[in-house]
């Protein structure tokens, strides 16, 4: 039998009176920073591990955002909006003085929804004045998950100490397992492990369960290259808890096997998962989809973007994302028009659904489409990123129009957006092409002396420009750059795909010079050899000194 997790039991209890916040609670939460995380035109692989995982309270941040808003109203019929729109200084309390004035009773369903979209826009302060006024006036009873906001928001403005204090305070019948688990998941949040086992090591004697929520943050914080041994002991650990592995654990390992390019341990993962009897979902396949499509094996790819398909439930905008940006590998250019027809159905389309499908158009060489949607996203969003710019810069430099790149870069400076590394690299790329060697070299070095963070350079966008530049490199046979260049792709663990490494040796068959390290060196690094690794090879030993 299932232990049952902190989670299910506070579901259980809120579902009797809120049936539909509680089905909130098991909808998809990760999809969107999939979308972010693996491809984006700004180049930051956007998957905060902080944000993976939802509090055990927490509901769906994107229903969040947008249900009950009706813009354009003085007086918004939705009570988060009210607090959300109150000037900085502003006691919380008017907001609630001016709701009940107009006859509305302030209901817990009414906190829930304002807490979790005051957490989405970070607005941590706010959400701690909510929640001391629901306590101080009492608006009705509050329960354990009352406590559980109110301990959570205390921690995130006060720290833990503070928080400590706070737990001692509230009464004994509700610091129970909720409150326990929130208190662990407040200290891993601050990054305090030692902490945090204490209280484990204090649930586990009290005879509380803990939740799978705790295991996988345990889980994030140790995903460094550093700490990851460190993993199997922790699943180890909640086995013997008896707490039985969440669609979401296996999710988070899933992706740190993803974000390292290793396919063999991806699957190990999936089949552990399968093993486990924990059914996949849509976010399973938009990681195994996306992890196969980066690694060009586009055929098991496809196998997983139909499932993916199959598996969605209703048209999530982040799941919309996430297709387009596969069809877009796959070069399938009636799917990528049938997905971006469902997001143009949606009552916002958003800027990045924008930039994710200019991005995808230009993949399959649909320029005159790319920027069919470029001039659209003028016409009914701001320019006002980047990587709006970006995309579009993108898609000429990847296709042979330097030309219309460098207005556009100049357009991007007028229009106060300034370019950043990938802008330069995405430049280097079009020069090159174009036989615009200086140029490109020179976009090459105001690229690097930008100040780029690691997430930048783990980035797809970043990985698959730079392995382009390196191909223009390779076919003439320009070994020292390709090299250098090569030292970026090494340091991402991108060299783990075969092609990447053939595209190296075939810079040595050009330049006629046999290294005999070059098939150990690939092995060492952790990529398989195939036919046309042999063949190249085979060319290279043409060229050895006698």
């Amino acid at each position: 039998m299932t232990t049952i997790t902190t989670i299910s039991s506070a579901t259980t209890r809120i579902s009797e009176d809120y049936p539909s916040f509680a089905s909130s609670l098991n909808t998809p939460q990760l999809l969107h920073q999939l979308a972010a995380g693996y491809y984006c035109s700004g180049g930051v692989p956007t998957w905060p591990w902080g944000q993976l995982l939802t509090p055990l309270h927490s509901l769906n941040s994107q229903q969040l955002l947008t249900s009950n808003i009706e813009p354009g109203l003085e007086k918004p019929k939705c009570l988060s909006l009210r607090i959300e729109r109150l000037p900085r200084g502003e006691p919380v309390g008017s907001a609630f003085q001016s709701w009940m004035r107009e006859g509305f009773p302030v209901h817990r369903g009414e906190i829930f929804h304002s807490i979790n979209r005051l957490r989405k826009l970070q607005l941590n302060k706010r959400a701690l004045e909510v929640m001391e006024w629901v306590i101080r006036e009492r608006p009705y009873r509050p329960k354990e998950l009352d406590y559980s906001y109110l301990l959570e928001f205390t921690i995130k403005n006060h720290g833990i100490s503070q928080g400590e204090k706070l737990f001692c305070c509230i009464p004994k019948d509700y610091q129970n397992e909720l409150l326990y688990n929130n208190l662990v998941i407040a200290c891993l949040d601050k990054g305090v492990i030692k902490l945090s086992l204490e209280y484990m090591k204090k649930m586990r004697v009290l005879g509380h369960s803990i939740s799978y929520l705790v295991f996988n943050r345990l889980i994030i914080l140790n995903s460094s290259p550093g700490r990851r041994k460190t993993i199997p002991n922790i699943l180890r650990q909640m086995k013997a808890d008896k707490v039985a592995p969440h669609v979401s654990t296996f999710h988070i390992l899933m992706k740190i096997e993803a974000n390292d390019h290793n396919i063999e341990g991806l699957m190990k993962v999936y089949s552990d998962m399968k093993r486990s009897e924990v059914e996949p979902n849509e976010v399973s396949y938009c990681i195994l989809a996306t992890a196969h499509a980066v690694a060009r094996l586009y055929s098991v790819a496809e196998t997983y973007v139909e499932a993916l398909e199959k598996s969605m439930t209703g048209n999530n905008w982040s799941t919309l994302d996430v297709l387009i940006i596969l069809y877009g590998y796959l070069a399938k250019g009636k799917d990528l028009e049938r997905i971006w027809a469902t997001v143009q159905e949606l009552p916002n389309v958003r800027s990045k659904s924008y930039v994710l499908a200019i991005e995808a158009f230009g993949r399959i060489a649909q320029v005159s489409r790319a920027e069919e949607l470029w001039l659209e996203m003028q016409s009914v969003k701001q320019l006002k990123a980047t990587e709006q710019y970006n995309s579009v810069i993108s898609v000429y430099c990847k296709n042979g129009f330097i030309d219309k790149a460098s207005g556009l870069l100049k357009e991007m400076s007028m229009n106060g957006c300034k370019p950043n590394a990938i802008t330069y690299r995405h430049l280097a790329l079009g020069c090159f092409k174009a036989n615009l060697v200086e140029e490109g070299f020179k976009a090459l070095e105001l690229g690097m002396k930008l100040i780029t963070t690691k997430k930048v350079r783990s980035s797809t966008p970043w990985l698959e420009t730079t392995l382009s530049i390196i191909e223009i490199f390779a076919e003439k046979g320009d070994v020292g750059n390709a090299e250098n260049l090569f030292e970026e792709l090494k340091k991402a663990n991108y060299t783990k795909y075969t092609f990447v490494y053939n595209t190296l040796i075939k810079a040595y068959v050009k330049a006629k010079i046999n290294d005999p390290n070059l098939l150990r060196r690939m092995i060492l690094g952790g990529a398989r050899p195939d036919a046309e690794t042999y063949s190249l090879l085979k060319l290279a030993e043409q060229f050895q000194k006698k």
